[in-house]
């Protein structure tokens, strides 16, 4: 099986410009290939994990990764998926946060012995003349065509600038200058930048007469719909002074059961058999795959030492038969479950953690209770039997610090 083949098994592609030709170039380690990183803080975030991943896997299978750094478009901001203009950034904030992003990176790519190029297109955007611009490039792009592009949407609705009207073009200047200078013949970006890259592959073929290539990447989606990463208290940063590595770790060990085997398959480099032999595993068993899922991009992230003391210290907190001696706790019956399973805020009320069931449901709605660390809320949850296999217990936690012990006698 090839680097393409295993992406696609793995769920990974949504678009591309020609597939064979794509599938040609990375199978036989031929790409010279780019991703885009804007630098709006000085941290990676979770929304780049699947770009850094991607890169790590091409790489791997003999491909040149190019990892461009924004400094020129950064000072833009991309409209894509916004409804209001980006703060505005200094050069020096810019510059900050690009040095940033380099330590980060480096822990995905090798760029030793030029196996990989890391690259800031502020090097020639910032050097650009306006009028040249126009010549050199204006004349190659339909300004009603560009208005339909999904990009601009949203931002539409509230009126988009002529300041991020160019992001577009900047960008699509970025794949021109990179074929031009690095032999660059393919573009990588998530599915929401699919008309900025095809504006790239245009501009090529339009000032150079060359054929160069995009593929989108499936947009990393919880299954309700909306971007992951993002928690109350913001975004997940890969910056452990920003997210800790435990944080960082519960993150993915709270995903939902729904969600487990996807980020397993598109995010992790665990062998695609083992995710698939995963698909049908319930209670206990999709426990497990979510303490996989959280350690292996613990620990890709911050190292195995620092995954390690991240597993532990969330497995001491339930798991551990010493530690749950002296925690509050409640019994339960094979009675109490006429149908192997019982309500969540029928369990809540029982223990004693509510003083009612509507006050039940109310700690669910407001994501109050985790059920063996794993957030819940769903007002319509259950705990079924297999919940209990594993230890014959679970533990209800609301809030951050009160823990129940639940036990299931027959």
């Amino acid at each position: 099986m090839g680097v393409y083949e295993e992406l696609q098994r793995r769920g990974l592609i949504a678009q591309t410009t020609d597939e064979e030709k794509i599938r040609e170039l990375v199978n036989s380690g031929k790409a010279v290939f780019y991703i885009g990183f804007d630098p709006t803080a000085d941290s990676l975030h979770v929304g780049h994990f699947m770009a850094l991943c991607l890169m790590k896997r091409l790489q791997m299978a003999g491909n040149k990764p190019i990892a461009l750094i924004g400094g020129g478009t950064g000072l833009i901001g991309d409209p894509t998926g916004k409804t209001d203009m980006r703060k505005m950034l200094t050069k020096e904030d810019i510059d900050h946060n690009c040095e940033c992003f380099k330590k980060q990176m480096s822990r995905f790519i090798d760029f030793s012995d030029d196996k990989a190029l890391m690259v800031n297109n502020a090097d020639w955007l910032l050097d650009l003349n306006y009028v040249e611009l126009l010549r050199e490039v204006g004349a190659c792009f339909s300004v009603n065509r560009m208005l339909t592009a999904e990009c601009y949407k949203l931002r539409m609705e509230k009126g988009l600038s002529f300041l991020e009207f160019n992001y577009m073009i900047m960008q699509s200047y970025d794949f021109y200058s990179l074929f031009k200078r690095y032999g660059c013949n393919l573009q990588f970006g998530g599915d929401d930048q699919w008309s900025n890259m095809l504006g790239g592959t245009e501009l090529i073929r339009r000032k150079l007469g060359k054929d160069s290539h995009a593929m989108t990447i499936t947009l990393l989606l919880n299954s309700e719909g909306k971007k992951m990463g993002k928690t109350e208290k913001g975004a997940v940063w890969l910056d452990p002074e920003k997210t800790s590595p435990y944080d960082f770790f519960q993150y993915w060990r709270n995903v939902d059961d729904r969600d487990v085997i996807k980020c397993l398959k598109m995010l992790t480099f665990v062998p695609i058999e083992e995710i698939e032999a995963m698909e049908n595993w319930e209670g206990s068993e999709l426990n497990k795959a979510k303490e996989i899922l959280a350690f292996e991009l613990t620990k890709l992230v911050h190292g195995e030492e620092e995954a390690t003391k991240a597993l532990e210290a969330a497995r001491a907190i339930f798991s551990s038969k010493s530690d749950s001696d002296n925690m509050p706790s409640s019994d339960i019956t094979s009675s109490d479950m006429p149908e192997g399973k019982i309500g969540l805020i029928d369990l809540i009320f029982m223990a004693g953690l509510a003083p009612s069931k509507a006050e039940a449901r109310r700690l669910i709605q407001q994501n109050g209770i985790a059920v063996n660390d794993v957030k819940v809320n769903d007002v319509k949850a259950e705990i079924s039997r297999e919940s209990f296999a594993e230890n014959g217990f679970i533990v209800i936690k609301k809030g951050k610090k009160v823990f129940h012990k639940v036990i299931l006698k027959d």
